[in-house]
């Protein structure tokens, strides 16, 4: 059968550095970091006490204070991104069939502080069992999928995705086929995590995965620098509206860029180490790049993985090498986590839109806190330390990796009649 292209016509983001999409990517580009002391909870006697949170957030600014008391903090950033994404994508009842409507969200963890909350309740009380009655629904990772379309009245397709950190890429790549596959017009997807919490906090450390640069938070994230020492945890929402292109033309929709293809491997390795060749991510972008009929040479830049952790970014750049080979020297590569953390479950989306925004701009964002180069990697590759650099970018991809070995890269392309 002919699949149908695909393109994306409506962004939403709710970030560290920036509650819309215009702030986010503004603050990308100046290279700012969202790192700070945290705020949502006490951390002072755990051995990582800062975070990338999103800054003065207050759910009554965006929804109804009764709704907003019946959701985890992670699907009011869902519904506050999905509104903006609509939104931005003009549609409307009059413009759209509803049953031809979905929404695939993801995230990676899903009601964690609900969850943290209730137990704590529990093992403070006598021993009753008194539970909030939306204790269930507020911290089940599908719910968020399920809040947009109920918001919206969006009647197609309608599940969520969890593959850990390459969450939202997976579920952008579950959109793009269900609509290639003529199974919907449209589909809102993305993902949202809120994990900042006691439980979120000390089981990364727990596991040494988190930077404990207490003394200097905002340069904590520092991919590819020699002195990385752990991911700087993040939180917010991405969303995205995928479309047809026949669709989004017959109804008169901006378009911002085509989804190319994308890809998903396993490194079927360790459960939260990546394969220390890169084979996982190598096999994955060479999937993504198959999926899009492209060549290497027709990618431009790789938003990385890029965590900042030392075995992850060492894995990633082997991999770049091999799927790349002497191209590579040519690629902008560069890790927005630098300046928003790592969002988890919602990393994907919101490096997609970097990738979208950086396609559409022909801009790429840096990847900033870099000071002392690593020997173990490659001198010439361009990770763009420091600024952003302005060159035509046809063509961008993004990389996430999940524990339990999940790999997932998407490709946006300048839409071209």
């Amino acid at each position: 059968m002919d699949l149908k292209r695909v393109v994306v016509t409506g962004l939403g983001a709710l970030t560290p550095i920036g509650k819309t999409v215009d702030e986010y990517w503004q603050n990308l580009e100046n290279g700012l970091s969202g790192c700070d002391l945290i705020q949502q909870f006490d951390a002072s006697k755990f051995k990582t006490r800062f975070a990338c949170e999103v800054k003065d957030f207050d759910p009554t600014n965006y929804l109804d204070r009764k709704e907003a008391r019946k959701i985890d903090r992670y699907c009011q950033f869902a519904l506050i991104a999905s509104d903006e994404a609509v939104k931005d994508a003009g549609i409307s009842k009059e413009n759209v069939n509803p049953d031809r409507v979905g929404v695939i969200f993801a995230s990676g963890i899903g009601g964690l502080i609900t969850f943290q909350e209730e137990v704590l309740n529990f093992a403070a009380g006598d021993g009753t069992p008194r539970f909030n009655p939306f204790f269930i629904p507020k911290m089940i990772l599908d719910i968020a999928a399920g809040q947009i379309s109920m918001r919206h009245g969006f009647r197609g397709p309608n599940y969520a995705v969890v593959s850990a950190c390459a969450s939202s890429t997976n579920a952008i790549i579950d959109a793009f086929d269900n609509i290639r596959l003529n199974k919907a017009d449209i589909i809102i997807t993305g993902g949202s995590e809120a994990v900042i919490s006691a439980a979120g906090v000390g089981g990364f450390n727990a596991m040494k995965a988190l930077s404990e640069r207490n003394d200097d938070p905002k340069t904590a994230s520092r991919p590819f620098d020699k002195d990385r020492d752990g991911f700087v945890m993040g939180e917010g929402a991405g969303a995205l509206v995928l479309e047809s292109l026949e669709h989004a033309l017959a109804r008169g929709a901006k378009i911002y860029c085509e989804i190319a293809g994308g890809g998903a491997t396993a490194d079927a390795h360790h459960i939260t180490a990546p394969h220390p060749e890169g084979l996982g991510a190598n096999n994955v972008m060479k999937v993504a790049l198959q999926d899009a009929k492209m060549q290497p040479t027709e990618i431009d830049y790789i938003n990385v993985h890029g965590t900042s952790t030392p075995l992850g970014d060492i894995a990633e750049s082997k991999a770049i090498l091999n799927v790349f080979g002497n191209h590579a020297y040519n690629l902008n590569i560069s890790s927005t986590k630098s300046m928003t953390g790592h969002c988890l479950g919602a990393a994907g989306a919101l490096e997609a839109l970097a990738c979208i925004m950086a396609v559409t701009k022909n801009i790429i964002p840096p990847t900033i806190n870099h000071f002392t180069d690593d020997p173990d990697l490659d001198p010439n590759l361009n990770f763009t330390f420091e600024k952003a650099q302005y060159k035509t970018v046809n063509a961008a991809l993004s990389n996430t990796f999940g524990f339990g070995g999940h790999n997932a890269s998407v490709i946006v392309k300048k839409y071209n009649t």
